[in-house]
């Protein structure tokens, strides 16, 4: 134990975040910033265009922000899945979509901001809206 005070110490690491075999809290866990090369977060995995591709959680990062703990699951990288991308029917259903939220139901005019879901209306059209 006192290696780990040393360490914190030393490295401002909080100790009760390290457990690389997992026997403290179930899983191995290292603390934010710590964990080794071959593991990634979600949000990491995206960024270098991957996904896990269904592999199970291998390992976490925890930490403390705001007196709340915080947790991130990590994923090996070796066994992520290049991201899929949407073909083009389905880009074109998508831009089909947007078009429909930006077209006002009561002037039928489409606009360059997205018409608010709660009136369903453009400002203009909207009541108190700016004049015509």
């Amino acid at each position: 134990m006192t290696d780990l005070d040393a360490l914190t110490a030393r490295t401002g690491i909080r100790a009760e975040f390290y457990d690389p075999l997992g026997t403290r809290y179930g899983f191995p866990t290292f603390p934010y910033h710590y964990a080794p090369d071959n593991l990634a977060t979600r949000r990491q995995l995206r960024a270098d265009g991957l996904r896990p591709g269904g592999q199970p959680v291998v390992a976490q990062m925890l930490w403390r922000h705001r007196r709340q703990r915080r947790v991130a699951y990590l994923y090996r990288r070796d066994l992520a899945a290049p991201k899929r991308t949407a073909t083009p029917p389905q880009l074109a259903v998508i831009a089909r979509m947007l078009l429909a939220r930006r077209t006002c139901r009561h002037c039928g005019i489409t606009r360059s901001y997205y018409i608010p879901r709660s009136t369903g209306a453009c400002l203009i059209c909207e009541p108190g809206g700016g004049p015509r």
